[in-house]
């Protein structure tokens, strides 16, 4: 029991450092433009949007492939919707600024 509770923190302490590492962002130093710093704080925030639509279009993906192994309608419609709210979340940048610009 003691030796698999210490591979399971071990697993656990990877998988965190692995995810630390992937979402590390740039620090950019201060200015003395304002609209510098609003911008390099926007730039922040939508990565870390952007991270959090890249895990659900992984975890729609998922769900995709388990409903067809299992021939469930009800959970392949949440998996498409998972999937394409992942879509939607991952390219939000984009998509927002198609919607100022036109």
């Amino acid at each position: 029991m003691r030796k698999r509770n210490s591979k399971r923190l071990i697993c656990t302490v990877i998988a965190v450092a692995i995810a630390v590492m992937t979402v590390a962002a740039p620090v950019f130093a201060a200015t003395n433009d304002p609209i510098e710093v609003v911008e390099n704080l926007s730039d922040f925030i939508f990565g870390l949007i952007r991270a959090v639509g890249l895990i659900l279009l992984g975890w729609g993906i998922v769900q995709v492939g388990l409903s067809v192994q299992s021939h469930d309608p009800s959970q392949r419609s949440n998996g498409f919707l998972t999937l394409a709210g992942g879509v939607i979340v991952t390219f939000a940048k984009e998509i927002l600024n198609l919607i100022v610009a036109g």
